[in-house]
């Protein structure tokens, strides 16, 4: 997704926006222009989007496309020493939980370096800064996802069924 709300509910404080998050390899800022091929390749490569639904059919993916630059709580991760761009983490609001929440997505050349969890890492402290928790949803079956949540200190909290597949709620813990 491109275009996460940041929270508003009242028990909320709102996310600050724009931010660069620095992390030595990593730097987590707002989509630019020249970073959609790489976003659109993540909307649309079945291996990314295995655990997320599939492909993202391409009528949304134009709409996406005119939304995501500088869209509020969307980090593009760009690697420090080039700038190329590794993945997306997304920080927005889960109304029905009344909780922030992380996700992200990574182009496979990319994974395997510890990029995701440097950058998650960081985007969720960011994000407590503010939000007492965060919480992440993925599915049952993404057993890297859910090392990653639990190699963070995440704990899963909650198992239930949506979009047809068995999904795990983690939360930020302490």
């Amino acid at each position: 997704m491109c275009s996460a709300p940041a929270p508003s509910a009242p028990s909320a404080a709102p996310l600050p926006w724009p931010v660069v998050l620095d992390t030595g390899r990593l730097v987590l800022r707002p989509v630019e222009r020249g970073d959609v091929p790489a976003v659109t390749r993540l909307w649309t490569d079945p291996e990314v989007r295995r655990h997320l639904g599939g492909p993202v059919a391409q009528s949304v993916v134009r709409i996406r496309q005119g939304r995501c630059v500088g869209a509020r709580g969307v980090f593009a991760v760009a690697r420090a020493d080039d700038g190329v761009l590794a993945g997306l983490v997304t920080m927005g609001w889960d109304a029905r939980r009344a909780e922030t929440e992380v996700s992200y997505q990574f182009l496979p050349e990319h994974w395997g370096h510890g990029y995701a969890r440097e950058a998650v890492t960081v985007a969720v402290d960011w994000a407590r800064g503010t939000s007492p928790t965060v919480i992440a949803v993925t599915q049952e079956a993404n057993t890297r996802s859910r090392r990653l949540l639990e190699a963070i200190g995440m704990a899963h909290v909650e198992s239930f069924v949506e979009w047809d597949a068995h999904q795990v709620l983690y939360r930020t813990t302490g």
